[in-house]
């Protein structure tokens, strides 16, 4: 799927701004064919939950809708016209002048319809309805249950089955683009370097809707200047001296597509891309045939007021402060981010594990590992969960929108499964084969597995590329103990390196909560000392593992999440404060990650 963008033969209208918005009582039906009837507003693209200054709002489980007057210039009547949405959270129902036009289930992934039979001349009404609501057939997955009050009205309850908010709502841009009715419909681009050489073939296939005379392909460099040029809507080129895209030393070439038709072109589109090869070899994650080591974090699209909703000064933020730190990459933790933010690590060489939604994936949760060791142990998960269809679909979405993105290095299927209870193999098997077909640069694919999936109890790791462990030895269990938590990390560590000497381990999570200014003589657990204490005790351990190739701490900066007595105003793990305020261990981390190079750190 193509991101919007203007072009000679393109136009985007930007539906950004105040909508009009409702939760729905469900007291009377809501009719598409009228205005809605209320006067509130709401900004979009954001979150709706912290705008309203209303708990009712904030906290409301259920549906909920959006509308929003528009005007097509008639400049653009004539041409093919496209409403897309960069995401909905979680599903939609989207009606334009009373007439249905789309539904969209799963709300980290764009979609969009052609929306010309239903245009009227002058303002058009463009109306959303949605649901927040999460179950045991969705991604995420929630705890979803109703009853009934006094008078007959449905209460529906959405317990989160994860570890932050459930913010909901039009998180990012809604836009309409246009294109003539010959179009350019997708573009796939897979760069294959020959380091040696310095050099690189790259296979552009385009994939067009109505009739084009003829496809032209121009590659152009960072200055625009031509580099090759062919035609075909498959295509393979080489281009020569090769510049590499390189962590933290991004080089961007531009394709340039166009459709030609009576020696005219009819449409073109530029889509950016970098060469770089990435593998998994001896244990080694290696890009550009250098092995990559690992800095940075797991994080959340988390702002105040915007809650999930695209900041883009905070992702230019987020950036900024990674780099000072001389961290690397970053996962999406635990969902697809948004374009805007792919796009700007492309440009910033930031590398990212890209995640689909996968998270809450469990039907019970303990930290008695004695318990799973059994072959046959069975927790209901792979039972209770209908998520296959929800997963499939999200797996077909994610790279779809994301195959062509350079910052990308790894697809990971899920977040913290049950993948240590029987039937987990079964269901995530077909997912993984899924993956590897429909990846057309063939990534290396991880899941990052919870504590309780250990070498002994974990059910799933001969399907990963690389070895990817969220643990917490020193906080949830040896809470306040780092020398017990130093062994038992070490320990593990080291039964994963004899298990599987070929493949990369690494750690997507780890990390102690710490309340900003809370000092301790005696390194009390939720001091800032506390903290620094227990990541120079895993770094120390890291060390010395010769197949450990990253460190992705938990988590960059606290962020909201439902409420409980673990939680005070959110999870308080972040390095960073929610206002991006650094934490005293920020200092430690950025002198340790400065001195440790991005590539050949483990020889």
């Amino acid at each position: 799927m193509l991101y919007p963008i203007a072009t000679e033969s393109r136009v985007v209208m930007d539906l950004s701004g105040t909508w009009k918005f409702m939760i729905d009582k469900e007291t009377e039906e809501v009719n598409v064919k009228q205005p809605l009837p209320t006067s509130q507003l709401m900004a979009v693209p954001a979150s709706f939950n912290d705008q309203a200054a209303s708990q009712e709002i904030r906290e409301h489980n259920g549906y909920f809708w959006y509308e929003k007057e528009f005007s097509v210039a008639k400049a653009l009547r004539d041409e093919r016209l496209v409403l897309r949405f960069g995401s909905a959270t979680h599903e939609a129902w989207v009606y334009i002048n009373g007439e249905f036009a789309v539904h969209h289930k799963g709300g980290f992934t764009p979609f969009e319809v052609e929306i010309n039979e239903f245009l009227v001349p002058g303002e058009n009404r463009l109306t959303v309805r949605l649901s927040n609501i999460l179950d045991f057939t969705t991604l995420p997955v929630g705890n979803y249950s109703e009853k009934k009050d006094e008078n007959g009205k449905v209460i529906r309850k959405v317990d989160e089955n994860f570890d932050f908010f459930n913010y909901a709502g039009l998180h990012r841009p809604v836009k309409i683009y246009s294109t003539p009715t010959n179009y350019i419909e997708d573009i796939t681009i897979v760069p294959n370097a020959d380091l040696a050489a310095q050099k690189a073939d790259v296979q552009i296939s385009v994939k067009t809707a109505g009739t084009f005379d003829e496809v032209r392909v121009t590659i152009l460099d960072e200055q625009g200047n031509q580099v090759t040029q062919e035609t075909g809507t498959d295509i393979t080129t080489v281009i020569n001296e090769v510049q590499l895209w390189q962590p933290l030393n991004a080089y961007l070439y531009t394709a340039k597509v166009e459709g030609m038709k009576d020696g005219q072109v009819e449409d073109v589109y530029e889509e950016a891309f970098g060469v770089r090869k990435i593998e998994v070899k001896d244990g080694k994650f290696l890009i550009n045939g250098e092995p990559f080591y690992f800095k940075g974090f797991g994080k959340h699209e988390d702002t105040f007021v915007n809650g999930r909703g695209l900041n883009e000064a905070y992702n230019v933020l987020d950036i900024n402060l990674m780099k000072e730190m001389g961290a690397n990459s970053f996962r999406t933790s635990h969902y697809p981010y948004s374009e805007e933010m792919m796009r700007l690590c492309d440009r910033e060489g930031i590398v990212v594990i890209d995640e689909t939604p996968a998270v809450g994936l469990m039907a019970s949760f303990n930290f008695d590992v004695s318990i799973l060791e059994k072959d046959d142990f069975e927790d209901e998960t792979w039972k209770q969960m209908k998520t296959s269809e929800a997963h499939e679909q999200v797996i077909h979405e994610l790279i779809d929108r994301d195959k062509n993105h350079p910052s990308v290095v790894m697809w990971s299927i899920a977040n913290e499964a049950a993948t240590y209870s029987k039937g987990a193999h079964e269901y995530f098997e077909p997912l993984f084969n899924l993956a590897r077909e429909l990846d057309p640069q063939n990534r290396p694919l991880t899941y990052v597995s919870i504590m309780m999936a250990t070498p002994k109890t974990d059910k799933c790791s001969d399907l990963a590329d690389v070895i990817a462990l969220n643990r917490y030895y020193g906080w949830y269990v040896q809470n306040g103990d780092l020398a017990a938590g130093e062994v038992a990390t070490r320990n593990e560590l080291l039964e994963w390196q004899e298990k599987y000497p070929e493949k990369p381990i690494m750690y997507t999570e780890y990390g102690a909560d710490t309340v900003a200014g809370f000092h301790s003589i005696y390194g009390e657990p939720f001091s800032e000392e506390y903290q620094e204490d227990y990541y120079r005790m895993n770094s120390k351990v890291f060390d010395e593992i010769p197949n450990f190739v990253g460190e992705q701490l938990w988590n960059f900066a606290d962020f909201q999440t439902k409420f409980g007595i673990m939680r005070v105003q959110g999870n308080k793990k972040g390095v960073f404060t929610r206002e991006r305020e650094p934490k005293m261990v920020v200092r430690y981390l950025s002198d340790r990650w400065k001195n440790i190079p991005n590539f050949g750190y483990k020889k």
